[in-house]
């Protein structure tokens, strides 16, 4: 089992940054991989980006180079760092974790971005 917990949403302006902060239950070297959601009213959630256990990322189209995936291992902790937001990336966000062949959730975050 895995208990993750997500911190760091808000309301924040077109253009703006927020970090969004995931922490784990468990040693986060033993997770596969880590991965942020989001899933804005009306849509279905979507990847928006992952890191795996040896620490390579990926990231959706619409988010690269605005978004940074990253992790402190010390503090069982993955983040992201989100700039240049626009008004789409409105959303709940939430942490995913790929532990022992089973996905785990937290509990989601808002972002709103205004225009």
């Amino acid at each position: 089992q895995v208990q993750l917990v997500e911190s760091g949403g808000g309301l924040v302006q077109a253009g703006g940054s927020l970090r969004l902060s995931c922490r784990a239950s468990v040693f986060i070297f033993s997770i596969n991989a880590m991965a942020w959601y989001r899933q804005a009213p009306g849509k279905q959630r979507e990847l928006v980006a992952v890191i795996n256990s040896g620490g390579s990322t990926s990231y959706a189209d619409s988010v690269k180079d605005r978004f940074t995936i990253s992790r402190d291992t010390a503090k069982n902790a993955v983040y992201l760092q989100m700039n240049s937001l626009k008004p789409e990336d409105t959303a709940i966000y939430y942490c995913n974790a790929d532990y022992r062949y089973a996905a785990y959730w937290g509990q989601g975050t808002q972002v709103t971005v205004s225009s």
